[in-house]
């Protein structure tokens, strides 16, 4: 969910895919489980104010086109040519940079990141968020980390202790107190990170923390945040892309269609090229740290194998 200054409505909003060089201690430590019956809260007056909004936003994407669920089709070709392309600009380089405390847009060249070991998804819920909520965003996350786990053919599933990547379902008046949770998910989280985070303005609908030892290209831990006002339809867009960019693809570009990575919000889900584009991701012949000019010549070469056709 991106920047409404670079689209042509203003109701879109910008998300956060900050690769952030802290050096969590990232030693197994024990979670509690949820409670089979939480207490579940009444939402704050401006988290009510945020879900009205958000409903009607979520209209008028769809009334207007946007937010498809078909996954692109033949209005939405694509070559092997655009597959490469595509996944230079979305894998290799960035579109946040940390500046003075805050995430500044600007895009730069960067290095190839993905997750060396297995990743864990686990979900956290905020106390407004209801359990029959908590029991659809469970199967939500569960089956798309199943679709993730075919598309890039790296160990991925949801767990309810011991997660790596934890998805925050969380209201805005919870996410606001969220420090010592965040502190406690990834030790040494930087106090910026923490402040963007519990700061997360209403035009903020998702955002995602990936994180890696300094020196290293290799993801240990991640955060992603949903927000828990949100209704079906953008709560699972909102998975489906920051999940998918906190798996090494932080960027997005304008050219990339079908691709839920193109700010102007067509598709909500995965697209058949976004899977092309994790496949090509987990693929030994890449390794982290590339370089957009280091891959290059092996992602057109991939590319080409996966659709035929030069690239």
């Amino acid at each position: 969910m991106r920047n409404p200054l670079r689209l042509a409505s203003p109701i879109l909003a910008l998300a956060l895919a900050a690769c952030v060089t802290t050096a969590p201690d990232t030693s197994p430590r024990p979670e509690a489980r949820e409670e089979a019956s939480p207490i579940v809260s009444e939402p704050s007056a401006e988290s009510q104010a945020f879900a009205r909004y958000y409903e009607a936003t979520q209209a008028r994407r769809v009334a207007s086109g946007l937010l498809r669920t078909d996954g692109g089709g033949s209005d939405t070709p694509f070559t092997a040519a655009d597959l490469a392309r595509n996944f230079e600009r979305i894998a290799l380089y960035d579109e946040y940079t940390l500046e003075g405390g805050r995430f500044v847009q600007r895009q730069t060249p960067g290095r190839l990141r993905r997750w060396s070991g297995p990743v864990r998804l686990q979900a956290h819920f905020g106390p407004t968020v209801t359990e029959a909520q908590r029991a659809e965003d469970r199967s939500v996350l569960g089956t798309y980390a199943s679709r993730l786990a075919r598309a890039t053919g790296h160990p991925i599933r949801t767990v309810t202790s011991n997660g790596n990547f934890h998805v925050l379902y969380m209201d805005t008046t919870t996410l606001s107190t969220s420090g010592p949770l965040l502190r406690q998910l990834v030790p040494g989280i930087s106090d910026d990170t923490v402040r963007e985070i519990e700061n997360l303005g209403r035009f903020t609908y998702c955002s995602v923390y990936a994180f890696n030892q300094p020196g290293s290209s290799d993801y240990v831990s991640a955060i992603a945040v949903i927000r828990a006002e949100h209704p079906s339809l953008m709560r699972r867009a909102c998975v489906n892309e920051e999940v998918a960019q906190g798996l090494g693809l932080p960027n997005d570009s304008p050219a990339a269609r079908p691709s839920i990575f193109n700010d102007d919000e067509e598709f909500a889900l995965l697209t058949r090229q976004d899977e092309l584009m994790l496949q090509m991701l987990y693929d030994p012949r890449l390794t982290p740290g590339m370089t957009p000019e280091a891959a290059r010549a092996t992602v057109r070469q991939i590319a080409g194998e996966l659709l035929g056709g030069p690239s």
